[in-house]
């Protein structure tokens, strides 16, 4: 199973950057998907996750209203719109997999990106 994290790049602070994970080895409809970051020095933490279905969305407070979680089953491809990106949201993206549905926590997912690194300048 891979997951290939991509999309990252340097933004100014208010643009906006798509981030996607490419899914192999396995039926994407099958998992929830999730995407965290870590910043320099700091743990990794919850951004946003989507039920296998697209039917559920979960967000962390620091980002509601601001970036979109989505999803194609068809593509196996998972994305992460991210609007309003201020210098705070600067951090290493990865995707993830989970079969269960422990959403929040990085020890629920069974499968890991490579993770794709998002400088927001102010």
């Amino acid at each position: 199973v891979q997951l290939q994290a991509s999309g990252g790049g340097l933004v100014q602070a208010g643009g906006s950057l798509r981030l996607s994970c490419a899914a192999s080895g396995l039926p994407f409809s099958s998992v929830d998907m999730g995407w965290f970051r870590q910043a320099p020095g700091k743990e990794r933490e919850f951004v946003a996750a989507m039920s296998r279905g697209a039917s559920a969305t979960w967000y962390a407070d620091s980002v509601t209203g601001r970036f979109t979680i989505s999803r194609d089953n068809a593509k196996n491809t998972g994305y992460l719109q991210m609007n309003s990106l201020k210098p705070e949201d600067t951090a290493v993206y990865y995707c993830a997999a989970q079969y269960s549905n422990r959403h929040y926590y990085a020890e629920g997912y069974n499968y890991w990106g490579q993770g794709t690194l998002v400088t927001v300048s102010s």
